[in-house]
């Protein structure tokens, strides 16, 4: 499997600037590992909260048109320095497997394993960060090779 390079580490704060409320552009592909190229597009809202010194990030996002939330917690392992992210849905209550990585500058790498729609995948979340506006895609692969991006979330902070 691919995993983020040595250079993607953790640091306390790294999710700082995600504290806040945003507006959130979303797109998610209609049907994953069979080619499509069709995307649902829908908005968003997110509010932002920094824990602990730094070390714990929480989110809670809003899909009002589709009928789910979801929230977010993302934990640094101080002496690993790596940051693990959990994503729990409300359709289901479930706490999904992490991804687990870091930043390199503005850039945030974070891999793990999931799974979709019974089949087993890697998945990986990559970040655009900045001060104003964030981009966030998810991807999964079925070989840890071949990578088929099927959410993207861009962000514009209200608050």
């Amino acid at each position: 499997m691919t995993t983020a390079s040595p250079r993607f580490i953790g640091q306390p704060h790294d999710f700082d600037f995600l504290v806040g409320r945003w507006a959130i552009h979303n797109r998610r592909l209609r049907e994953r590992h069979v080619g499509c190229d069709d995307w649902d597009e829908f908005e968003g809202t997110s509010q932002a909260w920094s824990h602990l010194g730094g070390i714990v990030s929480v989110d809670e996002n809003h899909f009002a048109s589709c009928g789910f939330s979801g929230c977010s917690v993302r934990t640094l392992d101080l002496a690993a320095r790596r940051w693990s992210i959990y994503w729990i849905n409300s359709t289901s209550g479930k706490l999904f497997p992490p991804v687990h990585g870091g930043f390199d500058g503005e850039h945030g790498a974070f891999y793990g394993t999931d799974e979709d729609d019974g089949r087993f995948v890697f998945a990986r979340f990559l970040w655009r960060r900045g001060p104003q506006r964030i981009r966030w895609e998810q991807a999964f692969s079925l070989d840890g090779e071949r990578w088929e991006t099927n959410w993207t979330m861009d962000s514009q902070r209200v608050g």
